[in-house]
Parts: structure tokens; sequence; C-alpha cells
């Protein structure tokens, strides 16, 4: 699927009600659009398909923080 740069894989209103499924915490796009990163726990969840796998075991950990996220 061809996007528009000004356009998400995941739609402004999914990602505002979408939450870490550990922490409840929020989500937020990474910088290339390839996952969701939670904001407490720093695990980040892929996207595949247009759709976030929000499952812990597809979660990847990233506790130094380095995945950075769409500003």
């Amino acid at each position: 699927m061809i996007y528009r740069s000004d356009e998400m894989p995941i739609s402004k209103d999914l990602l505002d009600i979408l939450a870490c499924p550990v922490c409840k915490t929020e989500v937020r796009l990474t910088a290339d659009e390839s996952g969701l990163k939670c904001m407490a726990c720093k695990r980040v969840y892929p996207i595949q398909d247009d759709i976030p796998v929000m499952l812990v075991d597809e979660a990847k950990p990233d506790p130094d923080d380095r995945i950075s996220l769409k500003s």
C-alpha cells in the first residue's frame, strides 16, 4: 500500500484508543511507522498489513529507548 506523506498506516482515531496491554498506557507510532511503542514500559508492538499486533508475545522490548517516535 502506498501512503501520501501526510498519511499514517493507522488512523488517528484508532491510535487514540489503543493502549499497551501490559501497563494500559499510551502507545505512539514509531518514526519508521512499523510499530507502536508504549511510553511507559518501552515495548514496541509491530504493525503488520496495516494492523497493530497488540500481543505481548509479539512485542519487542526497547529498554534503552533507542527506537524513536514519529513527531
